[in-house]
């Protein structure tokens, strides 16, 4: 049993583990050759931090900031609730690399510095002319696609950006136990504490709203209808950005033998915050269903999977365009001033388990 995996972020390193642990010979490439942070939110939510405990892998240990709480900013509103579980933030740097290791200690063979050409069945074709091949094929590219295994191009399409703000008192204090979300015309923002003390600040936003200045002018230009979004970006710098992320975009059909797995079997709108627990859970249960039937199951766990995220993957569109339209706006905030539990309602049903 010789599983091959495409990338070592959290999918595609959970199902190192199970796999390794459950008998397999997994073989995961990986085209980073050191640690490094990525267009992604540092967001671990409950079901993400039951996953990582399934795996081994202790986030308070390795310093991730205890998040309790979330405010949201939209419209001139500043609403506050208490999340229904304890989250917490910690930069992608230090998590992908826990769980790197982790599938190394599960004896996973990783190779670092490959870089994928593109695939054909479950045969990788690599930059320097080698190959590499496996029963079967985790794919786990997160937002970047595979030539060959391509997802279909949004016809909305959306700009990620990242980067972090640096230490400072007055953003620890405000920051302190709390995920900060902001909401403006076509796009949103999420900022919350991460281990070394930096906020790590991610925004999104409709590829027409990104002009040749890029995401300092789109600061620049919402200024007016979002200031204290525009205040907490006055220091950012050293942005990275990826673009046409195809939120809401799921996948019950596949190859023979291809497991798609996080951002290539469903792509959550990152305001849910249900990322990396979408990557995790898809990554455990695809590799359970090979452990139980082998590179056969691929296509039963893919219809599966699809089903499990399309709920998740609804209501965090749904709150998506509340956020990013001022007609919704005022009504989504005013829910959550009404109504506190309407944020466990959502919580819930966001949630996609283990």
């Amino acid at each position: 049993m010789t599983p091959l995996i495409a990338g070592g972020g959290p999918a595609g390193a959970a199902a190192a583990i199970l796999l390794a642990r459950g008998g397999a010979s997994p073989r995961l490439l990986e085209r980073s050759t050191e640690p490094h942070d990525v267009v992604c939110g540092a967001f671990l939510g409950w079901d993400a931090l039951a996953s990582l405990r399934v795996l081994g892998i202790d986030p308070a240990a390795l310093g991730a900031h205890p998040i309790t709480r979330v405010r949201v900013i939209a419209g001139g509103r500043i609403v506050e609730t208490a999340l229904p579980h304890p989250a917490a933030g910690l930069s992608r740097r230090i998590l992908d690399e826990a769980l790197l290791a982790a599938a190394a200690t599960a004896r996973t063979r990783i190779d670092r510095g490959i870089t994928i050409r593109d695939a054909t069945g479950t045969t990788l074709r690599l930059r320097d002319g080698d190959t590499a091949t496996g029963d079967a094929l985790f794919l786990a590219t997160g937002k970047h696609d595979l030539r060959g295994l391509a997802r279909p191009r949004p016809l909305a399409p959306s700009i990620g950006f990242r980067t972090a703000l640096p230490v400072s008192p007055k953003l620890t204090a405000t920051l302190t136990g709390m995920i900060e979300l902001h909401a403006f015309d076509g796009g949103y923002a999420g900022i919350l504490l991460q281990e070394d003390g930096r906020a790590n600040f991610c925004l999104s936003a409709s590829a027409d709203r990104i002009g040749p200045g890029g995401v300092d002018a789109l600061l620049a230009e919402i200024a007016r209808d979002a200031p204290l979004l525009a205040d907490r970006a006055a220091t950012a710098r050293d942005w990275v950005a990826i673009a046409g992320v195809p939120y809401g975009w799921r996948t019950g059909k596949t190859e023979p033998n291809l497991f798609r797995l996080g951002d290539q079997a469903a792509v959550i709108a990152s305001l849910a915050g249900d990322g990396v627990a979408i990557a995790l859970a898809s990554g455990a249960s695809a590799a359970r269903a090979y452990l139980r039937t082998g590179p056969a199951g691929a296509q039963a766990w893919q219809r599966d999977f699809a089903a499990r995220s399309r709920r998740p993957l609804l209501v965090a569109s749904t709150i998506r365009h509340m956020a990013e339209h001022s007609r919704w706006r005022g009504p989504m905030t005013g829910l959550l001033a009404a109504l506190p539990g309407i944020a466990r309602i959502a919580a819930r049903a966001t949630r996609i388990g283990h």
